[in-house]
């Protein structure tokens, strides 16, 4: 399914083809205080349409993960890693999708505290 998103001032845009069947909520330090709610798919499924000038780039720890957000409004839409085996993956935050109900989706806890 073909969702669009973005984050709050209208700055960035994306567009990704992914199904949701469930939400993950990590309780890492960023996650945790940031509240998102993630879906993943692999990086050739993810669009950015506009806003690249307007991303920033936060990475901390082992930096394998790129946690960008609009610079202008702070909201974090999406990030991007790579998995072990070498596989681009993308986060998409589900709350910041146009038009979804993120309630309906079953929310799996994800221990990224203890990484």
């Amino acid at each position: 399914m073909q969702y669009k998103g973005g984050c709050h001032c209208g700055n960035v845009r994306f567009e990704v083809n992914m199904e949701i069947d469930k939400v993950v909520s990590c309780n890492c330090s960023i996650c945790s205080k940031k509240g998102h709610l993630m879906a993943f798919t692999s990086d050739e499924n993810f669009k950015l349409i506009s806003g690249s000038e307007s991303l920033g780039d936060y990475q901390f720890g082992k930096k394998n993960i790129h946690h960008f957000f609009c610079k202008h409004c702070g909201i974090s839409s999406f990030g991007k890693g790579t998995l072990p085996q070498g596989t681009v993956m993308r986060a998409i935050n589900v709350r910041c999708l146009d038009d979804i109900d993120v309630s309906k989706f079953p929310v799996t806890e994800y221990d990224g505290k203890s990484l």
